[in-house]
């Protein structure tokens, strides 16, 4: 496997430790992208896109993320509140009236972005749904009581993020969580990554395979063990013959399925943060700095360590972002002033990107003290 791509004076340092993944065998294929200063300075692929080793990684293909797809979930979210069809603080019970039931009559958009809404997990009677039974999924969540009252526990929501939101915005703009990424979200960003892909770009999408050998029971139970229960129910979301079929890649499942390239999860962060960026014109100044700002200091009973939660990412004092099952990951780097994207095909756990980040000189440890 080769290594293709470029780098900036200086950067010589993450081509070696890039480089040094995909000899050893680490990476099987993954893409690298660094900006600063509002430019590329990082572009690289490693490996390859297939499983039979035949179409080399390129700087233009695109992946499954997992949970690096929540952010652009919330965002599209907020895209609502910014056109005054939705409002953070009121009950989304308001707007999806079947939702408003089983005690959850007080739940708020709010709640639902920072993870505090209940639900960590799909119901167990989500056991009898298919994984892509969209609207089985959302009618389950709507008509069961949450697990916790709104606003008490925190605990990612790992697969229901996305059909919540979808629950909302759906019952609120008559539009699905699809619909507004694609047609609000995405040409407002110029991003290239999507909720569904398209058949034209269908020939872009790696296939994923596991970097330990017993499969995904092992893969939780060693790499994730905390997550175990949020994954568990509906069967699917971590099979590979449902992950790499043209029905997921097409299909919108906010929580965990954005497909996209390092460069596009780069370029986004590298203008995250400005005050004259595109996600500001987006949302407004206020709605801005609420998407970025901490919401949400507590023991994440799903993460399993103490986190600070914004409006959709992670935050620390040394970055803001988000990375998923897996190990593709992506963020701004407060120490650093740099945005990184780092995307994978190969499911293992996130000691790739953080040797990456060493590198760079970056922190991305989690865990915070509240206070």
């Amino acid at each position: 496997m080769s290594v293709s791509g470029f780098v900036a004076r200086g950067y010589e340092p993450v081509r070696e430790v890039f480089s040094k993944l995909v000899e050893e065998g680490r990476e099987t294929g993954a893409g690298l992208s660094i900006w600063a200063g509002g430019k590329e300075v990082v572009g690289l692929s490693g490996g390859w896109a297939d499983t039979a080793r035949s179409a080399p990684w390129r700087g233009d293909t695109l992946v499954h993320t997992y949970s690096t797809s929540k952010p652009f979930a919330a965002l599209t979210a907020l895209t609502a509140v910014a056109d005054g069809a939705l409002e953070l603080d009121e009950p989304v019970g308001n707007h999806w009236k079947e939702f408003a039931s089983h005690g959850k009559e007080r739940t708020t958009l709010r709640h639902i972005l920072t993870h505090r809404a209940g639900f960590p997990g799909f119901p167990a009677a989500a056991g009898s749904l298919d994984l892509l039974d969209d609207a089985g999924l959302r009618h389950l969540l709507a008509t069961s009581p949450a697990e916790s009252p709104p606003g008490t526990v925190t605990a990612e929501h790992a697969l229901t993020y996305g059909h919540l939101i979808d629950g909302v915005l759906r019952a609120a703009t008559g539009r699905s969580l699809g619909e507004v990424f694609a047609e609000t979200v995405r040409p407002a960003l110029g991003f290239d990554a999507h909720f569904g892909v398209p058949d034209g770009d269908l020939d872009r999408v790696a296939e994923l395979e596991y970097g330990l050998p017993g499969g995904p029971d092992h893969y939780v139970n060693e790499v994730y063990p905390s997550y175990r229960r949020a994954l568990a129910v509906p069967t699917g979301a971590m099979e590979l013959a449902r992950l790499n079929s043209t029905a997921w890649r097409q299909a919108v499942f906010g929580a965990a399925n954005l497909h996209a390239s390092a460069t596009a999860l780069a370029g986004f962060y590298a203008t995250l943060t400005d005050a004259d960026g595109p996600v500001r014109r987006l949302l407004g100044r206020e709605l801005h700095e609420e998407y970025l700002k901490t919401q949400v200091c507590g023991h994440d009973q799903t993460v399993g360590v103490t986190v600070n939660w914004t409006l959709g990412f992670l935050r620390t004092d040394s970055f803001v972002g988000l990375g998923g099952l897996g190990g593709s990951a992506a963020w701004w780097s407060f120490l650093n002033d740099h945005a990184v994207g780092y995307v994978t095909r190969r499911l293992h756990d996130h000691a790739r990107v953080g040797e990456l980040a060493a590198v760079l000189g970056d922190n991305l440890n989690t865990e915070v003290t509240c206070g």
